[in-house]
């Protein structure tokens, strides 16, 4: 038996409208796997991806860097919280978790940038690993900053793929073992296509038509897109 995951990724249209870009099965951990994904997206028309949302797989933002050549790699907020906290003893985790994410409630991107300095120097005092995490990080974890602020909240973590992952994971251990991949992308497939229907028909958008319009995205490019494995 081997142990493989669904990879999903999902985009969000320069109408507002969320699609399902694509999905497959292999090794998540592996660069020439999100390569050749990544490379499949694109020769079905993908194009125009500004900022890519995943955790932080070194072999993704890899593959990132040379197949979507200047989009912008956003580590999820959420699983960097929890990196980080494994950093430090359990003692001081709510007041490290509550100081992390003061640098996500400032109103633009000057205080944003200055706010995660203003922490990583003043967690370093006593968690110096962790104001190395924070310094190291600071352009994939604020990439969400280039964009209009009230893309922020839907761009900062990987959260909306979250009930995707959670119902293709529900479906899947009912089932437990599969005889090949093919079986698993069958089940997988149709989460997702429900899920795309939903999505089609919704009058509600991910995000508006008004925002999206400050972008300088068409109605053909996909901004942006999110990776994850399911």
């Amino acid at each position: 038996m081997v142990a493989q995951a669904v990879v999903v990724a999902t985009g969000v249209c320069g109408d507002g409208r969320r699609e399902v870009l694509g999905f497959a099965v292999g090794d998540s951990e592996d660069g020439a796997f999100w390569t050749q994904f990544l490379r499949s997206l694109k020769a079905r028309g993908l194009a125009g991806v500004q900022l890519v949302i995943a955790d932080a797989h070194l072999g993704l933002r890899q593959a990132v860097a040379a197949v979507m050549v200047g989009a912008a790699v956003q580590r999820c907020r959420v699983h960097f919280l929890r990196n980080a906290l494994a950093q430090v003893p359990k003692g001081s985790a709510e007041m490290v978790a509550a100081a992390v994410r003061t640098i996500f409630a400032q109103p633009d991107a000057a205080h944003v940038h200055e706010q995660l300095r203003t922490i990583a120097g003043m967690l370093g005092r006593q968690f110096p690993r962790l104001e190395t995490m924070l310094r190291d990080s600071t352009d994939e974890l604020l990439a969400f900053t280039s964009f209009p602020p009230s893309h922020w909240k839907k761009l900062w973590s990987t959260n909306p793929l979250e009930r995707l992952n959670k119902e293709i994971k529900r479906r899947t251990d009912v089932v437990g073992v599969f005889p090949n991949p093919e079986a698993l992308l069958r089940l997988a497939g149709a989460v997702l296509v429900e899920a795309q229907d939903e999505w089609q028909v919704s009058d509600r958008r991910y995000l508006s038509e008004g925002s999206m319009a400050l972008l300088t995205a068409t109605t053909k490019e996909v901004v942006p897109a999110e990776l994850m494995p399911a």
